[in-house]
């Protein structure tokens, strides 16, 4: 806690750009302007693809949700309904998957389904395919690019295939890598006659999504979505690789000054000052363990899923920032800093004018930075251990 704080020029000269007034109430309105832009983004995934397909196993295992639970899509039940299912991400609310009616019913015409489904609520698709390659899933993905939306073929219950396979040509010496290569061009192949040249396919086991292709999956959706969007995407997912942790930790870094001046400026313009703060600082602080899945429900569910122990999970969050929050500890802790942050905060009062307006304002802008960037750091690194265990990966020195 005694390391410098260290702020990039680029955090500076957007703060100064953007914070001009030296009103302290309008920076406040103007900082939790953008914040709410950032919480509120919304995300509407929709998830299609025929009966038996897997598609209630993956809503519920791209939210991590155990299929006992209670706000689990209901599994391996005939589907009968002809209205889309919503089922909201448990973490963040505005992103939404919807479970469709599916394909390859006699009811289904490519020509009217997205219409009927409300195409244009849907920022893209997930088309689930499983067993068989089949004329209407062709079709659905023709329709979709028609429309301009993106989409992403899965072929799901890969493990299955893989075994199937691997049984069938004992003997003739493939590799499960070369079985995968060949599942994948077969689809990439029957995509590609339709017309959908380059369309991508992602190999998927909703038991296994630390295997096979759901990483690739997760960083093309993230990297082909814009904004907040993008942001409240890669909050979303569950922690499969160490890629996912530290594209968390620097979309949430992207915030920090943000939320810093909004804590600091609110707190400070309350009559109970910069102590004010701390109660603002454990908002910040727990929804950053929400993000890593640290919190106590998350931790629950991926012990469930995982077949670990709840308390040998809670073990490996080793942080002071990830352990349970009071006011007492956080107080310690920013007190630490606001002995390290004089000559820093000096800077800023300089730099931004807001902060010289206000007594102390560099001061506690300072410590809130640095406390809420080394609490991201310190969580990241609490989740690449929590990953480690739940899915049995070796910690590497």
């Amino acid at each position: 806690m005694s390391r410098l704080l260290t702020i990039s020029e680029s955090e500076v000269l957007e703060m100064t750009s953007v914070l001009q007034s030296r009103l302290v109430t309008e920076v406040v309105s103007q900082v939790q302007g953008m914040l709410n832009q950032l919480d509120s983004a919304t995300l509407n995934i929709a998830v299609t693809g025929e009966s038996g397909s897997g598609k209630s196993s993956f809503v519920n295992a791209f939210r991590g949700i155990d299929a006992d639970t209670p706000q689990a899509a209901p599994t391996g039940v005939t589907e009968t309904t002809l209205e889309a299912a919503a089922y909201s991400h448990p973490r963040i609310p505005t992103i939404t998957l919807w479970d469709l009616p599916g394909i390859g019913t006699p009811a289904f015409q490519p020509e009217t389904y997205l219409e009927q489904v409300g195409l244009l609520q849907y920022d893209f698709f997930i088309i689930l395919a499983a067993g068989r390659f089949k004329e209407y899933h062709v079709q659905l993905a023709k329709a979709i690019s028609q429309t301009g939306k993106r989409f992403y073929f899965i072929w799901n219950k890969v493990d299955s295939d893989l075994d199937a396979t691997l049984r069938r040509r004992r003997g003739k010496g493939l590799t499960e890598n070369e079985v995968l290569i060949q599942i994948r061009e077969e689809c990439e192949g029957n995509l590609s006659r339709a017309g959908l040249e380059g369309a991508k396919v992602f190999l998927l086991s909703c038991f296994q999504m630390q295997s096979f292709d759901f990483p690739h999956l997760q960083s093309t959706i993230a990297r082909e979505l814009e904004g907040h969007k993008r942001h409240v995407f890669l909050l979303s997912l569950p922690n499969v690789s160490s890629a996912v942790v530290e594209e968390k930790k620097t979309a949430l870094r992207g915030a920090v000054w943000r939320r810093a001046m909004e804590a600091c400026l609110t707190a400070i313009t309350t009559r109970d000052g910069s102590r004010g703060v701390v109660p603002l600082l454990i908002d910040v602080l727990r929804s950053y363990q929400r993000s890593f899945g640290l919190d106590t429900e998350s931790l629950k569910q991926l012990a469930t899923l995982t077949g670990n122990s709840y308390q040998v999970l809670h073990e490996s969050v080793t942080s002071s920032t990830g352990k349970e929050l009071s006011e007492q500890k956080v107080q310690h802790l920013l007190s630490q800093m606001a002995t390290t942050q004089q000559t820093f905060a000096s800077y800023l009062e300089q730099r931004v004018p807001v902060l010289g307006t206000v007594a102390s304002g560099g001061v506690v802008f300072a410590s809130c930075y640095y406390l809420l960037t080394s609490a991201l750091n310190d969580l990241s690194q609490d989740a690449e251990r929590v990953m480690h265990v739940a899915l049995g990966i070796p910690i590497s020195e």
